[in-house]
């Protein structure tokens, strides 16, 4: 009986410490899109932020600047409205630091104007209580630009100046969450606007996408010594794409760029990937829409392109993108009920034992 007893302790044990590890298997959808519940309301120039597995789309531009603030959840597919941004605004940086969403930069104005001006203002958004607050605003108003986060700061990299069409010199500054406080970085080398970016191993890659006057790039910048270096250039130009990076935990470390302008507004569905390690561009499955000025999202290594322009009219379009060598977690509650009904297996069988 005792031997019954340590058995059923040793599956017990098993099965509440095997869940704690992620086992694979192999995914059959990699390198392929479906298509989703579309957004509420179709916009471009919006921004979207990932907070505990959660997708929000904020701001944009449909026939007016809005303050739109929509939830997305990939489990149930479904949306749900939440406050909107105070400023209403597009073409603004976005991103996620300690679970709050940084609202910074961009163009405002009235309903039927386009490019009233740029304001510098920071507005930050907390998913858990609902709400907004206004913090210190960008030194440097801009518009057209990115907002990255490495360790406990949050860079914002060149994006046009007023008049729009401009760089703003390669200008880089840098705002800390904890002091409310900004400071200036060293400049990138080639000043670029309308432009796509990403964190990888804490590098921030600035993808020059093809609208600006200056040779199209890929330029690397490391907060940690506050300098520049060169990656391959993007293969095919693109205007206004969007881009997304894996963290290698689900996927390998990449960085998608989809979709964006061959020019005079034909959209494309271009998905070009891009390996940090070996400097190295591929392409993987296009996007089912062609468009530009999208957005995308990443949770759990997979992308989810949202939104943008084909021609002049704003999309509400929602697709995922599954990259190459994806593999999906086992879920640990399927491991807890396969070792649980194990457990009852082995009981049944050495019972059984005893009575013979």
């Amino acid at each position: 009986m005792k031997s019954l007893k340590s058995m059923l302790v040793v599956l017990l044990v098993f099965s509440f410490v095997i869940p704690t590890f992620s086992l694979p298997l192999v995914s059959a959808v990699e390198d392929s899109w479906i298509t989703l519940e579309p957004m509420p309301t179709a916009r471009s120039g919006f921004g979207v932020a990932v907070v505990d597995g959660k997708i929000y789309a904020i701001g944009g531009w449909n026939d007016g600047y809005l303050g739109t603030n929509e939830m997305y959840d990939p489990e149930t597919d479904t949306w749900t409205t939440k406050e909107p941004m105070p400023t209403a605004r597009c073409y603004f940086a976005i991103t996620v630091y300690m679970d709050k969403i940084y609202v910074i930069g961009g163009t405002f104005g009235e309903k039927d104007i386009v490019y009233v001006g740029v304001p510098g203002v920071n507005e930050v958004h907390d998913p858990v209580t609902d709400t907004w607050e206004t913090l210190e605003p960008m030194p440097t108003a801009r518009a057209h630009l990115d907002a990255n986060v490495v360790g406990d700061k949050i860079y914002l990299i060149d994006g046009s100046a007023w008049p729009f069409g401009q760089s703003a010199g390669g200008l880089n500054e840098v705002y800390d969450p904890s002091t409310d406080s900004w400071s200036t970085k060293s400049p990138m080398p080639i000043g670029v606007d309308y432009y796509t970016s990403t964190v990888v191993d804490n590098k921030i890659y600035v993808i020059d996408d093809g609208f600006s006057e200056t040779p199209i790039s890929t330029q690397i910048y490391d907060p940690e010594n506050d300098s520049w270096s060169d990656g391959k250039r993007l293969p095919t130009a693109t205007f206004l794409a969007a881009v997304g990076a894996t963290t290698g935990v689900l996927a390998p470390k990449r960085i998608y760029v989809f979709g964006g302008s061959e020019g005079d507004n034909v959209a494309i569905n271009l998905t070009q990937v891009y390996d940090p390690e070996t400097d190295l561009w591929t392409t993987g499955s296009p996007m089912p829409t062609p468009r530009w000025f999208l957005e995308v999202a990443v949770v759990n290594d997979e992308l989810y392109a949202i939104g943008g322009y084909n021609g002049y009219t704003p999309l509400a379009v929602n697709e995922k993108y599954t990259p190459r060598e994806y593999i999906p977690e086992f879920p640990s509650w399927t491991l807890l009920l396969i070792m649980l009904v194990a457990v009852m297996v082995v009981a049944v069988i050495y019972k059984r034992k005893l009575r013979h």
